[in-house]
């Protein structure tokens, strides 16, 4: 019981980083009109994408926007598992991930509690734009909205 209670505090703390990431990258967007960019590429404290440190995920964030960059209480940096990750193409759209959350600690039912976060990219259905998966979920994301087609690369609901 006691494992469960801390396993539903981590999902909560995910839940909550992603949701004060978000908000301050509005209050960077109201400030700057535009997001923070990566030139298309995806930024993160894991190896996979480049070991950035924390402050440097999302460029000029921390700590203007948000004091300190929040970390998943399971972040393996070295097997890019429960990685934060940022991507943006242009400045004018963003997507945030919670990236490969290890299978043992989130289940599907785990991830369906928050279904309004699940990555369409990555639930194991067939279109990008929409989460239409049950299975194989991997991710849970924030993006910002995108006049894009599905499966555009210019859609972040898209880009995985």
């Amino acid at each position: 019981m006691y494992s469960g209670v801390q396993k539903q505090a981590r999902i909560s703390r995910r839940v909550q980083d992603l949701k004060a990431i978000q908000a301050a990258l509005e209050v960077y967007y109201q400030t700057n009109k535009n997001y923070p960019t990566t030139n298309d590429s995806w930024r993160s404290e894991c190896s996979s994408w480049g070991s950035f440190s924390s402050d440097q995920v999302i460029p000029g964030l921390v700590p203007g926007f948000i004091l300190s960059f929040p970390a998943d209480l399971s972040m393996n940096k070295t097997a890019s598992t429960a990685c934060y990750r940022y991507r943006s193409t242009n400045g004018t759209d963003y997507k945030l991930q919670d990236y490969a959350i290890p299978s043992t600690e989130m289940s599907t039912a785990d991830f369906q509690s928050q279904n309004s976060l699940i990555d369409p990219a990555l639930d194991g259905g067939s279109d990008c734009s929409k989460v239409d998966g049950a299975t194989n979920i991997t991710a849970w994301a924030i993006y910002s909205s995108n006049t894009g087609q599905a499966n555009s690369t210019t859609n972040p609901a898209c880009w995985n």
